[in-house]
């Protein structure tokens, strides 16, 4: 069974399954897909993904502003923990800082931000969702600052190096990895997937983006994780049974409010296999 820790079901495209969500994730299930994170870009979104999780108990959901979105109004920790709080979300985020793309949210306004949803994570002890590019130090003095390594996070798509892959880990953090390191210009990110612990590894499509081999140029759907895992598991030389098995185990460890949605069979399945 398969865990898509990073997914974006309210923004699928009208191609995927005709952009009805009760197919995609039954595409998904059929696939062994047993749990999604539906990750927030907007607190906009929140009663939306609210009522996604509502309707399908496999589905979690987080609360949070992507760092390139733009807000009517920049959220304080105050109003990104409401918004968490009145509709379940199990995380915090995604947030983070992005200076690939500064110019359309300077980097003032985005570390500003991405303290505010720190702050917000910590007080309500829930990890944080980390989106990440070419800002490593900053980021990783941020998380340093505000994060309790006891509760930690995630950096998802990770696209970055090894340094701060370990630096994270030793805050608490998980490394999510997703389509990006099947596509043959990822040899780097390949390396790098082997020299993670696979205890800290998390799977991922971040769909309807970054559609992994041999779907690339399509939308991505939660469904497509598997493709992932596949990768990984030839990477490291490990059955993909075991892979998909850790990076569930690691989910539920890392979004603990999450786990009482799992079946009493997933939870018996991880019991038995000695990972949670």
């Amino acid at each position: 069974m398969f865990v898509d820790s990073h997914c974006h079901l309210d923004r699928l495209s009208d191609k995927t399954h005709g952009g009805d969500v009760a197919a995609t994730l039954d595409a998904a299930r059929a696939a062994h897909v047993t749990q999604f994170l539906a990750v927030a870009v907007s607190l906009d979104d929140m009663p939306t993904l609210a009522a996604l999780s509502r309707e399908h108990d496999d589905v979690v959901i987080s609360a949070g502003l992507h760092p390139l979105h733009t807000p009517e109004t920049e959220p304080d920790a105050n109003a990104i923990m409401d918004a968490a709080t009145q509709h379940g979300a199990v995380a915090i985020g995604e947030t983070g800082l992005d200076y690939h793309y500064r110019e359309s949210v300077p980097a003032d306004v985005q570390h500003a931000r991405f303290e505010q949803h720190l702050i917000a994570a910590r007080e309500l002890g829930l990890p944080v969702i980390v989106h990440t590019r070419e800002a490593k130090e900053d980021t990783l003095a941020l998380l340093e600052k505000h994060v309790d390594p006891s509760v930690g996070g995630v950096l998802h798509c990770f696209t970055e190096d090894l340094d701060m892959a370990r630096r994270a880990v030793g805050l608490g953090f998980y490394i999510s990895l997703s389509g990006i390191v099947t596509f043959a210009s990822a040899t780097a990110l390949r390396e790098l997937a082997r020299k993670l612990p696979l205890d800290r590894m998390l799977i991922e499509t971040d769909s309807p983006y970054l559609a992994p081999v041999p779907y690339r140029g399509k939308p991505n759907e939660p469904a497509f994780v598997v493709n992932v895992a596949e990768c990984l598991a030839a990477e490291r030389g490990i059955s993909v049974d075991e892979l998909a098995m850790q990076t569930t185990a690691n989910f539920y460890h890392l979004f603990r409010a999450a786990a009482p949605q799992a079946s009493k069979q997933q939870r018996e399945s991880l019991g038995k296999a000695g990972l949670v």
